[in-house]
């Protein structure tokens, strides 16, 4: 792969990532406490410093684990040969499970909560947060991810399927996009939808930890994490004690990780 051409991966992200905005500004969900424009150019900016370090430092390495796992039939699905399809499929459950895991781990391991809540002050959420990651997640997630590339053997192709995959979905579940209430509904059975995130995005702590899903809603229902009886108009999008805008430059965002924690709760 080549780490400095775009793959069509990526244009097919960027292309999901207009779609959605376009949309979202047409169909809100909740309504809108900033400027949007400079929002989407703030979290940008942040994603742009995070993309550097995962596109150069993290994502070959990632590669690299794949690649090697491939050749030596390491990890539990190279111990049972299956048809490439299923084994395709039993891939990205897995992937996505123990992503849940790992999200969940985010919210109650104070050292892993420090980067990732830079994510969570966001004080909207549209499609624009779902690419505002501190790099320092990022970095630590892909320590992650590879150790799930060797503990279920994962290969290349899959690797590249499953990032794709979970950056579609976390731009369409983290858009403020008021989708039909029962086709939604529907969705929900199988699949993260906006008004499920939306909750996971409260200054509720109970809400915020709950739907803890990336692709698949199973898994908050298997551990009893699902929360849906939110009204949307009742949401308070953030963190109780990050409210003032002046925190929301990109330099405060990067920061906020290596800054003293406050507790939960509102100044």
């Amino acid at each position: 792969m080549n780490l400095i051409t775009p793959d069509p991966s990526i244009l097919i992200l960027v292309a999901i990532f207009v779609v959605a905005t376009v949309a979202e500004s047409l169909w809100p969900l909740r309504t809108q406490t900033q400027s949007k424009f400079v929002r989407v150019r703030r979290n940008l900016g942040v994603a742009f410093v995070s993309m550097i370090v995962m596109r150069f430092l993290c994502l070959p390495v990632e590669i690299s684990a794949a690649q090697f796992v491939e050749k030596s039939d390491i990890g539990f699905l190279n111990w049972f040969k299956v048809h490439d399809l299923l084994r395709t499929v039993l891939s990205l459950l897995l992937l996505d499970y123990t992503l849940y895991a790992w999200h969940f781990l985010n919210h109650h391991v104070a050292f892993l909560w420090r980067f990732h809540n830079a994510h969570h002050i966001d004080l909207d959420m549209d499609t624009s947060t779902a690419t505002r990651f501190h790099f320092g997640e990022l970095a630590l997630s892909s320590f992650f991810r590879i150790g799930q590339i060797f503990l279920f053997g994962i290969d290349f192709q899959t690797l590249l399927l499953f990032e794709t995959c979970v950056t579609a979905f976390a731009l369409f579940h983290h858009a403020n996009l008021r989708i039909p209430f029962r086709l939604e509904r529907l969705l929900m059975k199988l699949i993260v939808a906006p008004r499920m995130h939306g909750i996971h995005h409260s200054i509720v702590r109970q809400e915020t930890d709950s739907n803890f899903g990336t692709i698949f809603s199973a898994w908050d229902r298997i551990h009893r994490t699902l929360v849906l009886d939110v009204e949307q108009s009742e949401i308070t999008i953030g963190v109780p004690s990050y409210r003032s805008i002046d925190e929301q430059s990109r330099l405060g965002i990067l920061s906020i990780p290596f800054r003293p924690q406050r507790d939960w709760k509102l100044p």
